[in-house]
């Protein structure tokens, strides 16, 4: 069962509407951000200087559209419920910029098998590159490389971010302690979100 805050539950019937508005516009594997409510995302907007502190990539189950998400643990869930977990319950859907002749059917069960892999597995709070524990903009960025060899997005190092702001300060040291990484490889979700791989196909 889905938990969501009374705040959310109050959102959830606005968000099941617009679900229910905009799916006909949706395809499979099509990437969705938002900004996140969780403790980290403050942070994580401060360190990459965008909204976007969260992704999930879709897909539609018989009549109803899920995102695939490295929460904890890596999962699903209802659009509906993951748009009302969401600040204000606005997302932005982006879609691969050649999806219809890329993304054909032995792709996306590519892209499928290439996510199920990470199924189950615990979210990554320390934003390691190892397939041992994984994060939200990791997850779509390995399995869309897996299964298209395409990088959506450029990676970088925790050192290109900017660490400076007393926040994202003291969330380092929370994670890390005194032995931050400062050169592991990281994929952040404003990189994937302003990729040339991609084009915006619905804004809410």
């Amino acid at each position: 069962m889905e938990r969501l805050s009374s705040f959310q539950q109050a959102n959830r019937a606005e968000a099941e509407a617009a679900v229910v508005r905009l799916g006909p516009r949706l395809h499979n594997g099509d990437l969705i951000f938002q900004t996140s409510t969780s403790a980290q995302s403050r942070a994580i907007q401060l360190a990459t200087h965008s909204p976007y502190s969260h992704c999930g990539i879709l897909f539609r189950r018989g009549n109803e559209w899920r995102v695939f998400e490295a929460v904890q643990p890596v999962s699903e869930t209802s659009l509906a419920a993951w748009v009302a977990r969401g600040k204000n319950g606005k997302f932005v859907v982006k879609r691969l910029r050649d999806a219809e002749t890329v993304l054909t059917p032995a792709t996306l069960k590519r892209l499928q098998a290439a996510g199920g892999q990470y199924r189950g597995k615990n979210y990554d709070l320390y934003f390691g590159w190892s397939d041992n524990r994984i994060y939200c903009s990791e997850l779509l960025w390995k399995m869309y490389q897996q299964a298209t060899g395409r990088a959506i997005g450029q990676l970088q190092t925790l050192r290109e971010f900017d660490l400076t702001h007393p926040a994202v300060q003291a969330k380092l040291k929370e994670r890390y302690g005194n032995r931050i990484s400062l050169n592991e490889k990281v994929i952040s979700p404003v990189r994937m979100f302003e990729s040339k791989e991609l084009v915006t196909v619905v804004e809410r």
